[in-house]
């Protein structure tokens, strides 16, 4: 199957005609199955797509600046890794996302399928709610959990504007204080009610938030450097060397990887809007690689100016913004820090969950209301409980995080090597138990008995303590035990067709 376009003389693929590249769907077929098929879970039409390469890029120049992507890289300094090792970890982290990105992404547009759609294709009709659901829970608690952590910037806030405000925080209920609780609902309806205006909203309001959070870390990282004279300690006290440094090095690589197994499953959600593979691949490319490399400069002046006025290694750009002694400049750089943990999670955490609720109920729940329903889950689980529990935080999101790289590995193989991209698209909408996706009660065994396995290998390389050297690997081995496996045992001698979508596909503007 053929991207929904044509492809020009310099080898561009453009948006000019309404097709995923078989023909169009012949008449008579059946009508789609509302247990499987809503607005927001239907293929989008060609015309209407609105995100361009800017869009895209915005996506990642928020992400990459995470306050949770600060901490683990500034780890990777407090571990032993100089200013140069983690540049060169970085990038070839960002090198593989960048890979990654490009053969999930280009899935989303040539098909205009999200995530849970896209999973029926290797696991059934509903087997797919199996990698929905991975993905979805992983969100929602990271998205409780980020909130939590714009919680404790707005706090600060607060406490700069209102000084008698401290009062609230000698008052806790279940385990947040009272001043915690009023600053999270606060942020927890701003998110939702961005929301609400779907998808659309969620693009206009990354396009506004990228500059802000690019111009905002680069002065913050201008005022450390002019705090310590430019004069910054370039590694820690008795850094790595040899090959303990290049272990370290390859190790931060595949984490940073690792990081972005969740985004990788369902960037399919955002390229299905794209407007070309080209503003696919451009606004992946500035936005991983130059962005990844500045976002490690960033690290790096933060980490080494922190250790030279205090010798202490700082753990998140907010542990910085809380020194700055101009009141005026605090609130401007903790209100973007607020930008920045929103952006964050609307991509990363919110839109995830919401498919993958309206794929469960999809009669019950459009794109809207399922957004609502994850954020009320975000809520009840109480993230910053979650959060301050190093135990919790590590095995709950460390065993769901070790399944996304099978989960990974089993849908990529399955539409490129197996099907080679071709793709009967309404067939995806069927409950007919002829139709292409049915397999055997809605679920493919096939997938499944290879997700078991590659997924107890994964599990156990990042929890079994003899395994411990290649622990960070462990979501590039469930992925490639995953696709390997897919391939060998796939149907041999089968033909797959590619018939078009646009039959049933929606309009993305505006609606999602």
């Amino acid at each position: 199957m053929t991207g929904p376009g044509t492809t020009d003389a310099t080898g561009e693929s453009r948006s000019t005609a309404p097709t995923t590249g078989g023909p169009p769907s012949p008449p008579g077929t059946a009508a789609p199955s509302p247990r499987l098929y809503n607005r927001d879970l239907a293929p989008t039409t060609v015309h209407g797509r609105s995100w361009k390469a800017y869009n895209i890029f915005t996506l990642w120049a928020v992400d990459v600046h995470s306050l949770g992507n600060y901490g683990f890289a500034l780890g990777l300094f407090a571990l032993g890794l100089g200013a140069w090792q983690i540049l060169v970890s970085l990038g070839i982290g960002a090198l593989l996302l960048l890979v990654l990105l490009t053969v999930a992404g280009y899935m989303g547009f040539r098909t205009g399928l999200p995530f849970p759609v896209m999973s029926r294709i290797a696991f059934g009709i509903r087997g797919a709610q199996l990698p929905a659901l991975v993905r979805g829970a992983v969100a929602i608690a990271w998205f409780g959990i980020q909130t939590y952590l714009a919680t404790r910037v707005l706090t600060v806030m607060v406490l700069a504007v209102a000084p008698g405000a401290a009062a609230l925080e000698q008052v806790s209920f279940l385990g947040l204080s009272a001043l915690g609780w009023i600053c999270f609902v606060v942020l927890w309806v701003v998110q939702v009610a961005i929301l609400l205006r779907g998808m659309d909203g969620i693009r206009r309001y990354e396009a506004v938030a990228g500059p802000i959070v690019l111009l905002t870390l680069a002065v913050l990282a201008g005022w450390m450097l002019w705090q310590t004279g430019g004069d910054i300690a370039l590694s820690v006290p008795g850094a790595l060397t040899g090959g303990a440094m290049w272990v370290e090095i390859l190790a931060g690589a595949a984490l940073w990887t690792a990081i972005y197994g969740t985004f990788v499953l369902n960037f399919c959600d955002f390229t299905r809007g794209a407007v070309s593979t080209g503003a696919v691949r451009r606004g992946s490319f500035w936005g991983i690689l130059p962005n990844t490399l500045f976002f490690g400069v960033i690290v790096v002046v933060l980490a080494g100016g922190q250790l030279r006025i205090s010798g202490q290694v700082v753990s998140s750009p907010a542990d910085v913004v809380n020194t700055i002694p101009n009141t005026p400049l605090l609130l401007l750089a903790s209100a973007a820090l607020l930008v920045l943990t929103i952006a964050v999670n609307l991509m990363a955490n919110f839109v995830a969950p919401c498919y993958a609720l309206s794929n469960l109920f999809p009669k019950m729940l459009d794109f809207r209301r399922a957004g609502v329903v994850s954020a009320l889950i975000g809520l009840l689980i109480l993230p910053w409980n979650l959060y301050d529990s190093p135990v919790v935080i590590t095995y709950f999101l460390g065993v769901l995080g070790a399944l996304l790289g099978p989960l990974f590995g089993i849908v990529m193989a399955d539409y490129w090597l197996v099907r080679r991209g071709r793709i009967d698209v309404p067939a995806l909408y069927s409950e007919a138990s002829t139709g292409a996706y049915h397999y055997r009660g809605g679920v493919n065994r096939r997938a499944v008995a290879v997700f078991v396995p590659s997924a107890l290998v994964a599990v156990a390389v990042g929890f079994v303590p003899a395994l411990g050297p290649v622990a960070p690997f462990s979501w590039f081995l469930g992925a490639g035990i995953a696709a390997i496996l897919t391939v060998l045992v796939a149907p041999r001698g089968r033909t797959y067709h590619a018939v078009s979508g646009e039959s049933i596909a929606v309009e993305p503007a505006g609606g999602h």
